[in-house]
């Protein structure tokens, strides 16, 4: 059963319902994540949701915290039910396994998106304009090829219901400063040539993924929200990587071909088929066990 929307109110003040996530206010200087198992895409949440997808969501992303803890900081600070006040005990069915305390920080307007192999709206530019967010690059590429170097290609961070705008990277810095502005594109790029690496050892090809960053009272720049899930990355499995066509991913690129399919992507109110729920919630559980080595136990 997928739990679509958590209900605490009762207990937390509600900040805000994200795509995926509910938020809630937990004290002066932490917040409570909570990952439903709703799903978007083309910028619009789907009235049903992927069973078990925000209790996969929460592990990965606190699975990456600790593996690239030595890059940057990060806003996690437990996943544990022990780690919230008693009044919360009683909503741990919609809880465990899917909620992370984490710091309350002042979060970045920008997503920092990395890309080390063209797809996507990266090569949909390319084949018009020669560009990928108006960073002019090589000839010739063929969709799926791998870059020379990765390429730090942000975007702006849009309220929900409405979509993100890939911007060049020298206008970060009009966004958050020059200063932050060069921290964060140096730390994406280490953050994801680091998971990169990493996904490679276990046969995963990054094909591109999204970081999201916060300022702490230290002034310094941490890493939050999720991190190299299937939900804000394309993984691709090495041994059916083929330059030249797009490759089948482990992120919600099955739905996303369902609904092109069927005409309806970019509009509301749709639920998906019994089948598309199940075969999407397939691709995330078998993303989660090849990058951690785990078998999935959660119920």
């Amino acid at each position: 059963m997928a739990l679509t929307q958590t209900s605490l109110e009762a207990s937390l003040p509600l900040i805000a319902r994200g795509k995926v996530r509910d938020v809630y206010a937990l004290s002066d200087d932490s917040i409570l994540f909570v990952a439903t198992d709703r799903i978007s895409a083309y910028d619009v949440v789907m009235t049903n949701g992927i069973p078990n997808k925000g209790k996969l969501l929460t592990a990965l992303s606190e699975f990456w915290f600790s593996v690239l803890s030595d890059i940057c900081p990060n806003h996690f600070i437990s996943s544990s039910l022990d780690a919230l006040p008693e009044s919360l005990k009683q909503y741990a069915d919609q809880l465990k396994d899917r909620s992370m305390v984490v710091k309350k920080l002042k979060v970045f307007p920008v997503e920092a998106i990395v890309r080390g192999y063209i797809t996507g709206s990266a090569w949909k530019e390319y084949k018009k304009e020669g560009t990928v967010h108006g960073i002019k690059v090589k000839e010739g590429l063929k969709e799926s090829e791998m870059f020379e170097k990765p390429l730090f290609t942000p975007s702006t961070k849009a309220e929900q219901g409405e979509h993100d705008e890939n911007i060049h990277p020298d206008r970060v810095a009009e966004l958050v400063g020059e200063k932050y502005a060069k921290q964060i594109e140096e730390l994406a790029l280490a953050l994801y040539t680091k998971a990169r690496d990493y996904a490679a050892e276990r046969g995963i090809i990054i094909a591109d993924t999204k970081f999201e960053f916060g300022l702490d009272e230290n002034d310094r720049v941490v890493l939050v929200d999720e991190v190299l899930t299937p939900d804000s990355s394309r993984f691709w499995l090495a041994s059916k990587y083929e330059v030249g066509k797009g490759q089948e991913s482990y992120d919600k690129q099955y739905l996303r071909d369902w609904l092109t399919s069927n005409g309806v992507n970019g509009k509301p109110g749709i639920e998906m088929p019994a089948d598309v729920a199940k075969n999407t919630s397939l691709k995330y559980l078998e993303a989660y066990e090849l990058l951690t080595g785990k078998k999935w136990s959660s119920v």
